[in-house]
């Protein structure tokens, strides 16, 4: 398969796409305090469509002014102001033949930075593993965070629901919930952060109650002719190597329970997405798409385009998203078509922290930060 298979058209539900590479999405923590869009994450996100990617997937916005928010000038859909400031990220996008899908996050346990509450709350009250990240200005151990209670589980839900409906109203052309990494609706999933004995902990079933409960209120607000999809992984930010206790089987009911509740797509992500999930057999996409019955996008280190359009022709994703290599060239597709070199990610863009000005410093781009 060659490939310019990459570049020929896709859809996610009816959302139609010129091709089949998209952008991951990725914390760039470059809001302004308050949690709105700046006109610099316009440039940043317009670049993308304007390069090529047919799909742009903006990084993890938090959903309410409650416990959502996991860091400081991250940017939020958790009110009308918010919710109009993106407005001209997606007018941006739009105007350069892209689509956009707005990721909408719960940080739960592992908020590192909330300007709204100053605890964190969780599944359970269970220290999280590892240490906060410093690229996203945090330092030394995650708090201990509190239960949530059953009443705040309904504001999460809810929140979930009404950052989407702000997502469509100004101008998205979909939702992703972010079910992995170690956020939130992924702290309910797993057992060792969910030591819940009510209906919402114990077995598989009740661990995916709130993941489950979240897509159907998310789908009644924004009516079935806007695209959701959830995103989904083994390893957390806090936590590489985790693995679902139940392995393949487990693996199953998880897809075959998201994909019907019900979803446009699924979106897997591990460190290399053509790996094993478990030791050996399938990938974490390939078992997405044998169990789910939606499309599938595959994240992790995709970069090379050997690898990206491996994943399509052994029938593991019908798309891949990018983020390294988007970092890179946010023209990669562009770079594709025309046989141009693609150059190594420079962590530098990252470091010390993983915000705009840090790369606009780094590659000597005169961006302002309005």
């Amino acid at each position: 398969m060659s490939v310019s298979t990459l570049l020929d058209p896709a859809a996610l539900g009816q959302l139609r796409l010129t091709n089949r590479l998209a952008v991951a999405p990725m914390t760039r923590v470059s809001a302004t305090a308050d949690g709105l869009a700046t006109t610099r994450m316009a440039d940043y996100y317009g670049d993308f469509a304007a390069g090529g990617f047919g799909l742009v997937i903006t990084e993890g916005v938090y959903t309410d002014r409650a416990y959502a928010q996991g860091y400081l000038f991250q940017p939020g859909l958790a009110d009308d102001i918010q919710g109009e400031a993106w407005r001209p990220v997606v007018e941006r996008v739009h105007a350069s033949g892209g689509r956009i899908v707005a990721q909408l996050m719960h940080a739960g346990a592992i908020s590192q930075g909330n300007r709204h509450r100053p605890i964190s709350k969780g599944p359970s009250a269970v220290q999280p593993r590892g240490v906060q990240m410093s690229i996203y200005r945090g330092e030394g151990l995650y708090r201990l965070p509190a239960e949530l209670s059953l009443a705040e589980l309904d504001e999460v839900v809810g929140g979930f629901a009404s950052s989407a409906v702000r997502a469509k109203e100004a101008g998205f052309d979909g939702v992703e919930i972010h079910g992995a990494n170690g956020y939130l609706l992924d702290q309910f999933l797993t057992d060792y952060t969910n030591q819940r004995t009510d209906g919402y902990g114990g077995s598989l079933e009740r661990r995916l109650r709130i993941c489950v409960e979240t897509i159907l209120a998310v789908r009644q607000a924004v009516g079935s002719d806007f695209t959701i999809g959830y995103r989904v992984s083994l390893g957390k930010v806090n936590d590489f190597t985790h693995k679902w206790g139940g392995g393949e089987v487990e693996a199953a009911a998880i897809f075959q329970t998201l994909s019907a509740a019900p979803l446009d797509y699924l979106h897997t992500t591990e460190f290399e997405a053509w790996q094993s999930a478990f030791g050996e057999g399938p990938s974490l996409a390939a078992l997405a798409r044998h169990h789910g019955t939606v499309p599938v996008i595959a994240n992790g280190s995709l970069h090379s385009p050997v690898q990206a359009v491996g994943m399509i022709a052994r029938g593991e994703a019908d798309l891949v998203s990018l983020g390294r290599g988007a970092l890179t060239h946010a023209n990669w597709p562009h770079r594709l078509r025309d046989g141009q070199v693609l150059e190594a990610f420079d962590r530098a863009l990252l470091s010390p922290v993983a915000d705009l000005a840090n790369a606009d410093r780094l590659r000597g781009v005169p961006h302002g930060v309005a």
